[in-house]
């Protein structure tokens, strides 16, 4: 191997790692303190949960069998119905995207100067899942593509029922088809406003032809994967809300406990518990791809190993085809990683079963152990993105009065909010250490009460959360390591 390897290598390596897109803060960080401190620390929490709630918890909680409480008809939510606010909000809706639409069309094409893409990716696909966890299923009045199928259905009775019944067997694989491709597009396609425009026309336009083809009821249930994402998160939120039914029944405000609605029901899917490890497995890639001991490995390891004598010895010849290949290698490793993340939550089910000795399926007792997994899989989501709305998020207040970024001021905040806001890196990773924790907590309770449930003793109960525990315990050091390691640059 020739000296000037490492060197050339390592140019090749910082080329591909500056082109790469970022969520992150901009900077090349280590943990403040060393990560087996970490994660030694996460573990003794999650044990120690375990342990007082398998000590103080013996009987599944009353509260997921008592009786929503019942909002609807409260006197502000009545006023609110007389100003018509919610088709107001629908609206408002449904104009957002169009201005989105619009103002990638015709607007600046800077990303940072272009209302569409922070509205978009920062507002809309970060921020409201987070306001989402926290106060129920807004989605559900809100759907722009919802809003705009259920006026043409109310002119066109056919449009509402759909040419076709929508195939049982189909379940939840469209939207998580859909998913995979959005998480694809986010992390790969380098999008612009432009394309980012593009993009959400397409999306509309199969909304509304499919909602008449399938049903406006069926297809927004299982084919329009931001419903099926923000509904699964919705189920972390102590309100319930239950849109208008198709024969002109009000929409239903409801509260219960926090997190209980992660116990009251189950997927009885398999596509839905995919659904739900890949909300899990995406980010966990995406955290991971964007950290040097991952690009190393491709441009490193598999070049060096395998695919040198393919392409050629000489680095900077090979970059053009290395780099062609590192889209198919990142893609086909996000595609795979639900499957994987099965495969391995599958194992300690199925070490469960053994365990207790239970008359369970695995499949039975993996539906009913997924919701569990939501609470992980948003704190995942949470620290990995969250300084984005800090530091972009933000910016959204003077993109308002310049959604074109043509020099307008339309509300006097065009200049607002213009320094860049570099958040401390110790505090956002102490942050990140605590969220993940909590998560799993939150986690653990969840999967304790479904076990409570699911087996008739309290013994079957305990033994089979050890194997969850180990899972968790895995999931905490595993994101825990994520974050632990230096990013790339440009990262």
């Amino acid at each position: 191997m020739s000296g000037r390897w490492p060197q050339t290598l390592g140019f090749v390596l910082a080329l591909s790692c500056g082109s790469a897109a970022a969520h992150s803060f901009g900077r090349v960080y280590n943990l403040p303190l060393p990560f087996w401190l970490y994660a030694w620390g996460a573990t003794v929490a999650l044990v120690a949960s375990f342990l007082l709630l398998g000590y103080f918890v013996a009987q599944p909680s009353t509260a997921r069998d008592q009786p929503l409480r019942d909002y609807s008809d409260h006197a502000v939510l009545l006023r609110l119905r007389q100003w018509r606010l919610p088709l107001l909000m629908q609206w408002l809706s449904v104009g957002g995207l169009a201005l989105c639409i619009t103002a990638g069309f015709v607007g600046t094409r800077s990303p940072y100067g272009n209302f569409n893409m922070t509205f978009f990716w920062i507002v809309f696909v970060l921020g409201f899942t987070y306001v989402t966890a926290l106060v129920g299923n807004l989605y559900a009045l809100l759907n722009p593509w919802r809003v705009l199928a259920e006026s043409i259905g109310r002119g066109v009775q056919r449009y509402r029922t759909g040419l076709l019944r929508y195939p049982a067997a189909l379940s939840y694989w469209p939207a998580l088809g859909f998913y995979m491709a959005f998480i694809w597009i986010e992390l790969f396609a380098r999008t612009t406003p432009y394309s980012l425009a593009v993009m959400l026309s397409v999306y509309s336009a199969i909304n509304l032809l499919g909602a008449g083809l399938f049903g406006i009821q069926s297809w927004f249930r299982y084919c329009e994967f931001f419903s099926v994402f923000l509904r699964l998160v919705a189920k972390m939120a102590p309100l319930e809300y239950a849109p208008p039914t198709p024969d002109g029944a009000p929409g239903r405000l409801r509260l219960h406990a926090p997190f209980m609605g992660l116990v009251r029901s189950q997927p009885q899917s398999m596509s839905l518990l995919l659904f739900i490890l890949f909300m899990l497995s995406s980010t966990a890639f995406d955290g991971l791809r964007e950290t040097v001991i991952w690009q190393k490995l491709f441009w490193l390891d598999l070049y060096r190993g395998v695919l040198q004598d393919w392409i050629g010895s000489n680095p900077l010849a090979a970059y053009p085809k290395m780099r062609a290949l590192s889209l198919w290698w990142h893609g086909s490793w996000l595609l795979l990683s639900p499957f994987l993340y099965l495969a391995v939550y599958l194992l300690f089910i199925v070490f469960t079963r053994w365990l207790v000795n239970s008359t369970h399926s695995v499949r039975s007792l993996a539906l009913a152990f997924a919701y569990p997994l939501i609470p992980i899989a948003l704190v995942y989501n949470i620290t990995h993105y969250y300084t984005l709305i800090q530091t972009q998020g933000i910016k959204i207040i003077s993109l308002a009065s310049d959604p074109l970024g043509l020099g307008w001021n339309l509300f006097g905040t065009a200049r607002w909010l213009q320094r860049t806001i570099i958040p401390d890196p110790g505090t956002v990773w102490h942050v990140q250490a605590a969220l993940i924790v909590i998560g799993h907590i939150i986690g653990v309770y969840a999967a304790h009460e479904v076990a409570l449930r699911v087996f008739p003793q309290r013994r079957q109960a305990l033994l089979s959360q050890i194997p969850m525990l180990v899972l968790m315990v895995l999931f905490t050091t595993a994101g825990l390591w994520i974050l632990s390691q230096p990013m790339q640059s440009g990262a």
